[in-house]
Order: C-alpha cells, then sequence, then structure tokens
C-alpha cells in the first residue's frame, strides 16, 4: 500500500474521516536541508480532512486529533503535513462558498 492510501486509511479509521484529500509535495522539498536529513521514504503531504469528530473543536484541537491519529506515520512515512481540517458543516460551508455558478 503507498504512502497516501495508508495515511487515508488510518485517518478513516481512527477519527471516521469522511473525505480525505492528499496530495504529495515531496518533489518541490527535495533539496531542502531537513528534507535531506529525514527518513528515508518519508515526504511532504497537504491533506484536506473532513470529519464528524471535529465539529465544535478548534482549529488546533482539530489538527491535534490528526497528528495524533498518525502518530506512528509521522517517525517514518510524513516528514511534512499541511492541513486543512473541517467538520461536515464547515466543509459544506466551505464548497458552498467556492461554488462557481456559470450560468
Amino acid at each position: 500500500m503507498d504512502a497516501i492510501a495508508t495515511i487515508t486509511n488510518t485517518l478513516q479509521d481512527k477519527i471516521g474521516a469522511t473525505v480525505v484529500e492528499i496530495a504529495d509535495r515531496s518533489d518541490l522539498h527535495k533539496h531542502h536541508q531537513g528534507r535531506m536529513n529525514a527518513p528515508a521514504g518519508s515526504g511532504h503531504y497537504d491533506a484536506v480532512i473532513v470529519a464528524t469528530g471535529f465539529a465544535g473543536k478548534t482549529m488546533m484541537q482539530q489538527h491535534r486529533m490528526v497528528y495524533d491519529a498518525l502518530a506512528d506515520q509521522m517517525q517514518t512515512t510524513i516528514h511534512a503535513l499541511s492541513l486543512k481540517t473541517y467538520s461536515p458543516e464547515q466543509w459544506q460551508q466551505n464548497q458552498s462558498a467556492n461554488h462557481i455558478n456559470l450560468d
């Protein structure tokens, strides 16, 4: 299983994520000093995560939930992780706000 699939499955299993969108940005960081010292096979990822468990929580609490769920992978698979987290209600509002009507 590749890293993105592993991260996705972990977030679905551990925090009940209903939407997980992950982009591998490792190629943009391959020459950074910190990246060169990272564990082999680890990467830089951008992630959008939606989970019902995020409702009523601050962004910091939501991010902590993600980092707790991915703790094992943060030592091996993930070198850096950029997060955008939403409750289903926040996600729906975000999608509505970004909807472009072409009519």
